[in-house]
């Protein structure tokens, strides 16, 4: 009895080790691929409880969603001999896994097949673009040129291509600091023509400026030379009328500004006339009588 009921277990543990190495499920996002010593048999697509042969048939599975891969940043020369660093990416999918089985193998393997591809594919269809156009609206029909080079390559795979797309392009390192010195040196340049140009109308301005100054001082000078004449020519007959009038008040008036002029307390003066000069004709005089009228006739 002991013994049956052993040879009973020996024979569930093999009949479940067996059925656990022959039964596989396929989930909705896999396709397996089952394949025999190497070889591969039989591919299923569908979802579901599967059976292989155990230790003899291998259930390999690859993805049916899409997939990523992202090729190393790669330097391309534009036909108008620009460099630009090109970061892209892509994504596929495995359509075909014998195809993929036989050409690749694994994902691994197809990411690196398809990163040489995508590059090699950017250096052909960029070599015949402009900067412009990378960076213009016709990037759209360029990606859909390269999409269309790379899926041509990647049926080869049993994989399709869904899209490619270029996820950054920037100057080399070298290439930008090239073209920073250039434009620092051509604001430089056009900030030197902005100085002389503004110290050009600086100096016509200047120089207007001291014409028009010439000009009014001159004309000022002139007006003012004008109105002093008038001036002196209205104090000139003004004086005569004057003097006309009372010829002897006149002669006193001028006689006691001079007194004033020559005799002050604030300087020394030395004079020597005559007591019968014109000078001290009313000085001596207290009635308004000159001093020569007083001296005795000789």
């Amino acid at each position: 009895m002991n013994r049956t009921l052993a040879i009973l277990g020996v024979i569930v543990i093999v009949l479940g080790f067996v059925a656990v190495n022959g039964l596989f499920v396929v989930s909705q996002t896999q396709q397996v691929l089952v394949v025999r010593f190497g070889e591969p048999r039989r591919q299923i697509q569908d979802p579901g409880l599967n059976v292989k042969i155990p230790f003899i048939e291998d259930a390999v599975y690859y993805e049916r969603r899409a997939l990523d891969v992202d090729p190393p940043k790669q330097q391309v020369i534009l036909s108008d001999q620009k460099r630009l660093d090109v970061d892209s990416y892509a994504r596929y999918r495995i359509i075909d896994p014998l195809q993929f089985f036989r050409a690749v193998r694994t994902e691994r393997e197809a990411r690196a097949r398809l990163s040489a591809i995508i590059n090699s594919s950017l250096r052909r269809v960029l070599g015949n673009q402009t900067l412009f156009n990378v960076l213009s609206d016709k990037r759209v029909g360029i990606m859909a040129d390269m999409k269309a080079e790379v899926n041509g390559s990647a049926e080869r795979l049993g994989i399709e291509i869904i899209e490619v797309r270029i996820r950054r392009a920037d100057y080399p390192d070298a290439t930008r600091e090239n073209i920073y010195n250039r434009m620092k040196s051509e604001r430089e340049r056009e900030a030197k023509e902005f100085r002389a140009q503004g110290f050009e109308q600086a100096q016509k301005i200047r120089a207007d400026a001291d014409k028009q100054r010439v000009v009014i001082v001159a004309e000022s000078q002139k007006q003012a030379e004008t109105l002093r004449g008038k001036g002196d020519g209205e104090a000139i007959k003004i004086y005569a009328d004057a003097f006309g009038k009372d010829p002897e008040f006149f002669s006193f008036y001028r006689s006691m500004q001079a007194y004033r002029t020559a005799i002050t307390d604030s300087d020394t003066t030395t004079m020597v006339l005559s007591p019968n000069s014109d000078f001290f004709r009313y000085f001596n005089s207290m009635s308004g009588i000159s001093a020569q009228e007083k001296a005795p006739a000789n």
